[in-house]
């Protein structure tokens, strides 16, 4: 009795060390090591979305000195508040329904699974399971964006443009126009599924932010018309200079500062070690951009022309934005030189020929350079990152791909921004009174200037 006793202890004792082992938490650490490095890759990653959208928000600060350093003192203070305005107007907007319309049914994040190739329609007031950090964090890095194409239309109609009317185009900007064509690139749209190479790509935004921005500004500046004194009656310009060369210098710095948090934040991931290519890529371009246009600006003027200089680093950062993930640094050099030559020309025939006063060159910078910034993905695009490939390795249909993509987007904003402001023109109006104009706008809109006591 005794010895049975014994062995259904010890039978008992070895299930218990049995069962333990069976249902044990973690001996090895593997689970909780795999758990750790999971956990940790999320928060870094979390982290470094929000962090680059704070460097893009930084670019508000560069758009605000450069474009009151293009304007007339007498209307600094005017353009500094639409530039504040739109970004404030914008983000209210985005978070009623424009987010929503890009993002929904892109399953980027929670709550966004509701929408179809062309208009997404879930995530709205960020309510439901949209309610999330995830969703939270996309949404923050995204309206940076939209509002960046807000304040590119800003500098192209500066010392004339309705305060109020800029406020009603933030509107329509991030709740219709931006949103609809980033939901066909970013949103697993039509554009983005196109059966042509892997569909156009647009990495971090040349089209889609600065494009946009561009050649909405390109309808407004032509709607609204040229300065007062800016154009003679046969036809010649007049140069209207700008107020502060330091502002547009800081401006331009301050914007290249951001931009890496533009493109290289485009990630969404810093463990996606591509960042660091796109970072060069994106510094390369820059720089090429502003040593061809010193180059060019020396040899036409035999002056070294730093509002030249800065348009050139501004065209190159506008160019390298749609292709810096997919392109050898070799190729963003070539990009940042076709773009400050695309600027020279786009200038002279904007100003010249088309008699479209851009105080900003807004245009020629953002505009034109956005349409080769997505041309170029097709062109240079090696195949190293998300199989992207451009004639370079001897595929053509991503180019077909990216002009597809270029004609949209220049039809999409032509129709709908002219629709815009010619509703806008014949109601509230789109500029203010020519006397009002001559004497500045500052003081008309706001009743103050900038410098009040000088």
């Amino acid at each position: 009795m005794r010895t049975f006793i014994f062995f259904l202890v010890l039978l008992a004792v070895m299930g218990l060390f049995l069962f333990h082992q069976v249902f044990a938490g973690d001996p090895s650490g593997a689970n909780t090591y795999s758990e750790s490095i999971q956990g940790l890759k999320f928060s870094v990653n979390f982290a470094w979305t929000l962090l680059s959208a704070f460097l893009v928000f930084n670019m508000q600060v560069g758009f605000s000195f450069l474009g009151a350093g293009f304007v007339q003192k007498k209307n600094t203070l005017n353009y500094l508040s639409m530039s504040f305005i739109d970004f404030c107007v914008g983000a209210l907007v985005f978070w009623l329904v424009g987010f929503a319309l890009m993002f929904g049914g892109s399953q980027l994040a929670p709550g966004l699974s509701c929408g179809n190739r062309y208009i997404g329609y879930s995530g709205f007031l960020l309510l439901g399971n949209s309610y999330d950090v995830s969703t939270a964090a996309l949404w923050m890095f995204q309206i940076m964006f939209a509002a960046t194409s807000c304040t590119i239309v800003t500098g192209a109609v500066a010392e004339r443009f309705k305060f109020h009317a800029h406020i009603i185009y933030s509107i329509f900007l991030c709740a219709v126009l931006y949103p609809v064509f980033g939901h066909w690139m970013w949103g697993k749209g039509w554009l983005a599924l196109l059966p042509f190479g892997v569909g156009a790509r647009d990495f971090a935004g040349s089209g889609l932010v600065h494009g946009i921005g561009g050649l909405t500004a390109f309808i407004a500046a032509w709607m609204i018309g040229p300065r007062y004194g800016k154009y003679n009656p046969d036809g010649s310009s007049n140069v209207i200079h700008g107020h502060n060369l330091l502002y547009i210098v800081i401006g331009t710095l301050t914007l290249i500062f951001g931009w890496f948090g533009f493109n290289a934040g485009s990630t969404l991931a810093v463990t996606e070690l591509r960042v660091s290519i796109i970072a060069v890529n994106t510094f390369l371009a820059a720089a090429s951009g502003a040593v061809t246009l010193l180059y060019l600006s020396f040899r036409i003027t035999k002056k070294s022309d730093i509002i030249m200089t800065c348009n050139g680093a501004l065209a190159g950062c506008v160019a390298i934005t749609a292709s810096g993930a997919y392109v050898p640094p070799w190729a963003a050099i070539i990009i940042g030189i076709i773009a400050s030559l695309i600027t020279r020309i786009s200038l002279y025939l904007i100003e010249t020929k088309l008699k479209i006063d851009d105080p900003v060159g807004a245009i020629s910078v953002h505009g034109a350079n956005g349409l080769w910034g997505l041309l170029s993905v097709g062109i240079f695009s090696d195949g190293t990152y998300g199989g992207v490939k451009g004639l370079i390795v001897g595929s053509g249909w991503q180019l077909l791909a990216q002009f597809i993509s270029c004609i949209t987007l220049i039809a999409w904003c032509f129709s709908a921004s002219f629709l815009f402001f010619f509703v806008l023109k014949r109601t509230l109006g789109l500029r203010v009174p020519v006397n009002a104009e001559r004497s500045g706008i500052d003081v008309y809109e706001h009743g103050t200037g900038c410098y009040p006591g000088v």
